[in-house]
């Protein structure tokens, strides 16, 4: 009986972040009211606040859960969340080690990028996410830190600002890459991103 009450509480809690994503997306996050997740739940408002204190816990849960999720990322005390991946792949520094990496991580981009693209909307209209994407991408930049630290490759002060560049590098392209006129395939688009991390972490 309890392991079905557990799973029911999972399933609810699932169903509101769902929920959320969805309209969040369709709506925006400012026009997107707790009572409207919790109704496209099937589900109440005393529902939801027993899950989520408030709609700007719900965006956090997005990104901690649903986003590191997607990325496999875990959490980790010395940034919030890493993927062990990452900090492998960059340590190795092989050309085809990384192109690897970034084609694997390019077949998330449509999971990805809405999740990124509220969270932003949201840090804009909300006093309590400032800055939640970008604390997230530090995260990513902490783990490129990391591999290159493993690796000894560049000094100290190098490292951080070096995975600055990779992951902003990343963002643009997988925010921007399925709607832009860049005259580029996909496949030329993560060549040309992969020489560039190589250029840059190796």
């Amino acid at each position: 009986m309890a392991n079905l009450r557990e799973a029911q509480k999972q399933l609810t809690r699932r169903l509101l972040l769902e929920s959320g994503l969805r309209l969040f997306t369709a709506k925006g996050y400012a026009a997107t009211t707790v009572d409207d997740i919790a109704t496209a739940a099937g589900t109440t408002r005393v529902t939801f606040y027993a899950y989520f204190p408030s709609r700007s816990e719900l965006m956090r849960a997005l990104i901690d859960e649903q986003l590191n999720e997607v990325l496999r990322r875990v959490r980790s005390p010395e940034h919030g969340s890493t993927a062990r991946d990452l900090v492998a792949t960059v340590a190795e520094g092989t050309p085809e080690a990384i192109t690897a990496w970034l084609r694997r991580t390019a077949e998330s981009w449509s999971e990805i990028r809405p999740i990124i693209r509220i969270g932003r909307d949201a840090a804009v209209v909300d006093p309590d996410l400032p800055d939640l994407v970008e604390r997230w991408l530090e995260e990513a930049v902490g783990d490129i830190e990391d591999g290159l630290t493993a690796a000894g490759r560049f000094a100290p002060h190098q490292r951080h600002f070096r995975g600055v560049l990779a992951m902003s590098q990343l963002d643009y392209v997988a925010q921007h890459g399925d709607d832009s006129d860049w005259k580029l395939t996909r496949d030329q688009m993560l060549e040309e991103l992969a020489d560039s991390w190589v250029r840059l972490l190796t």
